[in-house]
């Protein structure tokens, strides 16, 4: 409320405070302004404006209120460390909350919000690794061990319905999931697979799942020709036979078979051979440690898993999948661990 002793004076205290709001936003303000034009000229897609959505509610409750202009550099990086510690972050998380900060911050600076570089503000901060959660994982959570590979092939080929026909491609091959659900026949050469598309999955208005089809891979580097070994052709052409004309791989009465079908029947199969359930992303992890296994070369490994570089198969894909029976007999054989046992004496 607000007095003044004519009509224009009124007015003119109303003109001004709402330019100095205007040229003052809210956080929160900038981030829409931000992610709507990211999304409205293509530089990201449904799935991840929905995800930086739920990053910011998650992170921005309360920073999201504060005015742009009146945020400091010192106030950054408290909520960046405040962020970490509360929500227990992993260098995966941060780096996606970072994202954030960085898109908010230089589009402030374009607009004249603030006058501060937030790339300079980030890089001057001295964040400890131990800071952050480990998302390290055991082996045996990751990938499917020889028995456990053993049991779910044969699952598999006790019933080979499309469904487990995808799953079986995905354990001779390596695709991701979101690969395997919009393949076409027009990818299939023969002997090898183009991959050239992927699944994206995402919430509508009334907070429905979407699922949509991106005209190209996960990342650039995906874009690739996978083989498919020969003697694993028949799964192929068991999949023609039993859909002869669809335009994807992967339909029945011509509807394209979802992601989340493969995904529910691995855990169906799982709970069934009684090993825990894994997601279909293991099956990818479990493959690339059989390239590593059997000493692959570099540059097959990455052209097939769609790597930009062995250090990523390396650190993020390649586990051991050697039971402790394995291990046993691995260690059995080494000579140095032989036991001459007419030699030995009992020492007491």
């Amino acid at each position: 409320m607000i007095k003044r002793n004519t009509q224009k004076a009124v007015e003119d205290v109303v003109i001004s405070f709402w330019k100095a709001e205007m040229e003052n936003p809210a956080v929160k303000d900038v981030f829409k302004e931000w992610i709507d034009r990211k999304l409205e000229t293509g530089e990201i897609k449904e799935p991840t404006y929905e995800r930086y959505k739920i990053d910011f509610e998650r992170y921005f409750q309360i920073f999201g209120e504060r005015k742009i202009k009146s945020v400091t550099e010192d106030e950054i990086e408290d909520f960046i460390i405040d962020c970490i510690t509360q929500f227990n972050l992993t260098q995966k998380g941060y780096s996606n909350l970072r994202t954030i900060i960085y898109g908010i911050f230089k589009r402030a600076r374009k607009k004249k919000y603030v006058q501060f570089g937030i790339t300079e503000v980030i890089n001057n901060m001295d964040i400890s690794r131990k800071i952050f959660k480990s998302s390290r994982k055991a082996d045996h959570e990751e990938v499917f061990d020889d028995e456990e590979f053993e049991k779910l092939e044969k699952c598999l080929m006790e019933k080979l319905d499309l469904t487990n026909l995808g799953l079986l491609l995905m354990l001779f091959t390596g695709i991701r999931v979101g690969e395997l659900a919009v393949l076409k026949w027009e990818d299939y050469d023969g002997s090898s697979i183009q991959i050239q598309r992927t699944e994206t999955r995402f919430k509508d208005d009334i907070g429905k799942y979407v699922y949509e089809i991106k005209e190209s891979p996960k990342t650039e580097a995906g874009i690739r020709e996978v083989v498919l070994p020969p003697q694993c052709k028949w799964i192929v052409r068991k999949i023609r036979y039993m859909n002869p004309f669809g335009e994807y791989i992967f339909e029945k009465d011509g509807n394209r078979t979802k992601t989340y079908s493969f995904r529910k029947r691995l855990y169906h199969i799982c709970d069934q051979i009684g090993i825990p359930r894994r997601s279909p992303h293991k099956i990818r992890k479990t493959y690339a440690s059989i390239l590593l296994d059997n000493n692959v070369s570099e540059k097959v490994i990455i052209d097939l898993m769609g790597h930009t570089d062995i250090k990523c198969t390396n650190k993020y894909y390649g586990r051991n999948r050697k039971t402790n029976e394995k291990k046993a007999q691995i260690l059995n054989s080494i000579p140095e661990f032989q036991i001459n046992m007419q030699n030995n004496r009992t020492c007491v």
